[in-house]
């Protein structure tokens, strides 16, 4: 099966609308960091580090996985890639918004250099896990909604214990 190249950045567009929603709800709260530093559980992934997730993957795919290239994000990996601890230290709406954004243009930028001639590549970001480009659009279309449904969770539980 291949993909539409031309879908992803309006399947892409769609989720983050999604996110963003969450994000708006919680810049409504008295406390938005009451609700951004929640966890389900002990030792759990917090709202904030579920949507900063997104928004760092996204880069390291723009930067190390689709291609090699610079990144001013580069101070948020070691708290927000896969397999990261969530720590205490929350960053402020503002900057999980401008890192959502900044994030976003980078990976379309890089999903915008790959053609259908390059689906069944796999780049040398990705050739550990053995990744083609197109497999590697997959996973980002996945990759949202997945953390966003965990946000909101979250969410609607810190809400219930209000």
């Amino acid at each position: 099966m291949s993909i539409d190249i031309a879908t992803i950045p309006e399947l892409l567009k769609f989720n983050r609308a999604m996110t963003l929603k969450i994000l708006d709800e919680i810049s409504e709260f008295s406390d938005p960091t009451s609700a951004l530093t929640f966890r389900p559980g002990p030792g759990r992934a917090h709202i904030a580090w579920q949507i900063m997730h997104l928004g760092i993957t996204e880069e390291l795919f723009a930067s190390q996985r689709l291609r090699s290239t610079d990144s001013s994000l580069t101070q948020w990996f070691d708290s927000y890639q896969k397999g990261t601890n969530a720590s205490d230290e929350i960053p402020s709406i503002d900057t999980i918004r401008s890192v959502l954004s900044e994030s976003r243009e980078n990976v379309l930028d890089a999903i915008s250099q790959i053609t259908a001639a390059d689906l069944e590549t796999v780049p040398a970001g990705l050739s550990e896990r053995g990744w083609t480009n197109q497999m590697a659009l997959q996973i980002l279309c996945w990759h949202e909604p997945h953390h966003q449904g965990q946000a909101h969770l979250t969410l609607n539980s810190w809400k219930a214990q209000q």
